[in-house]
């Protein structure tokens, strides 16, 4: 979709900007790469000036694979690309290798580093690298109302002209400085005659520079695929990326030499290693330059954030206000919740019942009332659930809390051989198990990231909340947002227990230091937490009109065919009646167990039902569960479906009526559908992670801990006297 934006032209005052006067040009789509530190605020802005909705969290990592966008500004059309939060151009996980890859290889028209004003040294460390691609870059002062605060007076211009770009204070939650912002890049991106300055290293490094510049640009071929300048830095130092691309030049050889000889040079006459050397000079340039633009006016109160963070990152109190914020989230959303769930179901039962009373009986009113109402209408009751965890999560995220998280739990984690910042995909699984996987490639060390990647279908995923809530509310009405917290616990418990065993087995290797910055409080906005809620609740949504509308369509076809011919006296359902699109009227529920038995799904049940028993688990569970591998909601429907009585009560009623239910079972069921493999998209999603030996191993080690895990659950609470 393109967005007109009408803007108008404010040039910066201190770098000179020229629009391009070749009319041919016009017709070009210019990109434009918004790149930058993690957690400055990109994605923000990319949403402000594209006019999208992507997902924004007050935490690192919330982008991991690139975006884009269009948006005409003029007479002229945009092409967006949000990259993920990088560090260095020096690549070490998956997400940086993006970035990276694309700056290269795509070499976008203009970069525009999002910076964090209240960060600046750290932030310009990277902006540094990015002059050296050889590409026009500028700089988005994000998020400059909270350097104000942190009394930081940043003159803009001052710091653009000593850096050689343009620089636009914005504010990205609050749309300031966007409309300006635009007009810088609109001409920046056609001429920009100081985009392009790049970091004098000092008389000896640059003696050392120069000779590695003119042999690499020695090759025309390959100089112009790579930045000379760029690459003769990354050499010094010693990046493995930057020699390994070197290997197609016509003169690696001697170039790896040189650079060899340059390091031991350096290294020799400043005592350091060659990386230690180029670090310092870039940081005394840094310094050097906010020295000149900014000025720290005394603040003499604690901050907001400060003050929280003594209790919230207390040692002692940490992890146990963690817990805490879980359990609340959890309560409230069964306290608040119960209410319009019940109102829904009692509105699709009336439904269900009022399409029995006024349709004659016939496969139509079948299909609509014990199909269609029956499953779809099974799942839709739990939305209100979906809507209040979501909008208790998105405040969390949005609030800042969400890397505390992650420092308070870094240290319980590493006992179990995960990496801290491994807290982030997991949370993320709470959600949904897609995004929470592509969240893995945050993380460095590649054995980290295998393992986060197989326990994160362990964290119940926003599509299992409907079938632990439907059999908390009718197993444990007494408490059932504690049955469902305690089967969340149990799935963290055995993700870390898989976590340590796999480290300890087929994923040996050591521990990487845990390093992440603690963004500042920030006061969630209404219109960022009511837009995630609705992006969740409208994926649930969308499932619930496409994938579990035809499952339930499809286990209704299973149940209803082949017709059973029931004999009543001496009658038997015709021929006759059937060609007219009509079934036997089945009152009695001794007729509807026959007629489920001898249906498609009935014989399916009857088939795998020995696989089942053992987890006391009838036919109709197993063809459940089965239909769930295509989205965990549809346990839900399958069920509504299956356990469908033909009167208006809802299916938790119809549930609790079933001799083959009880709590243990039920409970048993919940931490089966929690560890058994997710669904075709997660595994999907790990297939292009990991590759098929990791899928394979993934649904084997998932397929059988679930079972073994349901066994032991049923049996030892049989035999303890919990059966009934």
């Amino acid at each position: 979709m393109i967005f007109n934006i009408n803007m108008s032209s404010r040039p910066t005052k201190r770098i000179e900007l020229q629009p391009v006067s070749d009319s041919s040009s016009k017709e070009r789509v210019l990109t434009i790469a918004l790149a930058g530190n993690p957690n400055a605020g990109k994605t923000t802005l990319f949403n402000a000036l594209a006019g999208t909705h992507y997902k924004v969290g007050n935490y690192p990592g919330v982008t991991v694979e690139r975006r884009e966008g269009r948006i005409v500004h003029g007479n002229r059309e945009y092409r967006l690309v949000d990259l993920p939060g990088i560090y260095s151009l020096t690549a070490y996980s998956i997400d940086e290798v993006v970035a990276r890859d694309f700056l290269l290889d795509d070499k976008p028209d203009l970069i525009v580093d999002v910076l964090d004003s209240a960060n600046l040294e750290r932030h310009l460390y990277l902006c540094l690298q990015f002059q050296e691609l050889g590409i026009p870059v500028m700089g988005a002062l994000n998020m400059s109302d909270e350097a104000e605060a942190k009394g930081l007076s940043i003159d803009a211009d001052a710091l653009g002209a000593i850096l050689g770009m343009p620089m636009v204070k914005t504010v990205g939650t609050k749309d300031k400085g966007v409309q300006q912002l635009m007009d810088a890049i609109a001409l920046a991106a056609v001429s920009c005659s100081g985009c392009k300055k790049t970091l004098d290293y000092g008389a000896e490094l640059e003696e050392r520079l120069g000779p590695l510049v003119v042999a690499i640009e020695a090759d025309t071929d390959f100089a112009s695929r790579y930045p000379a300048r760029w690459l003769a830095v990354k050499l010094l130092e010693k990046d493995a990326h930057a020699k390994a691309l070197l290997g197609a030049h016509a003169a690696c050889d001697r170039i790896l030499a040189m650079a060899a000889d340059a390091c031991a040079w350096v290294e020799k006459h400043y005592g350091k290693d060659t990386e230690i050397v180029v670090s310092e000079q870039r940081y005394g340039y840094i310094h050097g330059s906010l020295a000149e633009a900014v000025v720290q006016k005394k603040v003499s109160a604690i901050s907001v954030t400060e003050a929280v963070d003594r209790v919230v990152m207390n040692r002692f109190l940490a992890l146990p206000i963690f817990l805490a914020v879980l359990w609340a989230v959890f309560q409230l959303t069964f306290t608040l919740g119960s209410y319009p769930m019940a109102w829904l179901e009692s509105g699709f039962s009336a439904l269900g019942s009022w399409l029995h009373s006024v349709m004659p009986e016939s496969l139509i009113r079948s299909l609509l009332a014990d199909g269609i109402v029956g499953g779809v209408g099974g799942v839709m009751s739990f939305v209100p659930l979906i809507v209040l965890m979501f909008f208790f999560l998105s405040i969390l995220e949005d609030l800042g809390y969400m890397s505390r998280a992650a420092f308070a739990t870094d240290k319980f984690l590493h006992a179990f051989g995960l990496h801290g910042q491994s807290v982030f995909p997991m949370m993320l699984g709470f959600g949904c198990s897609v995004p929470a996987i592509m969240a893995a490639r945050t993380l460095k060390n590649p054995r980290d990231r295998i393992v986060t990647i197989l326990i994160i279908p362990f964290m119940s995923c926003g599509a299992k909340l409907p079938v632990h809530a439907l059999l908390a509310a009718a197993f444990f009405p007494a408490n059932p947002a504690a049955a469902v917290m305690a089967v969340y616990a149990i799935g963290v418990l055995l993700a870390l227990c898989s976590a340590w065993l796999l480290k300890r087995t087929a994923l040996k290797g050591q521990h990487t230091p845990f390093v992440m910055e603690l963004p500042p409080y920030r006061a969630p906005t209404l219109r960022g937490v009511l837009w995630h809620v609705w992006e969740k609740t409208g994926t649930y949504l969308k499932k619930a009109g496409t994938v579990i509308l035809l499952s339930s369509v499809l286990v209704w076809a299973a149940t209803v065919f082949p017709v059973y011919r029931p004999i009543s006296g001496s009658a038997v359902v015709t021929e006759s009646l059937q060609s007219r699109g009509q079934i036997a009227v089945m009152d009695s529920p001794e007729l509807v167990r026959l007629q489920l038995e001898y249906s498609w799904a009935g014989r399916l049940g009857r088939f795998i039902e020995p696989v089942f028993r053992p987890l006391g688990f009838d036919w109709r569970v197993g063809v459940a569960t089965i239909t769930g591998f295509a989205a965990k909601e549809v346990v839900v429907s399958t069920l509504g479906v299956l356990y469908d009585s033909g009167d208006d009560e809802s299916l938790r009623q119809n549930l609790r009526k079933d001799r083959g239910f009880s709590p243990l079972v039920a409970f048993a069921l919940m931490l089966f559908i929690l560890v058994i493999p997710p669904c075709l998209a997660t595994l999907v999603t790990i297939r292009s992670e990991l590759g098929y030996k990791w899928l394979l191993f993934s649904l084997a080690f998932n397929l059988l801990l679930g079972w073994l895990l349901a066994f032991a659950v049923y049996n030892v609470g049989s035999f303890a006297g919990f059966a009934t």
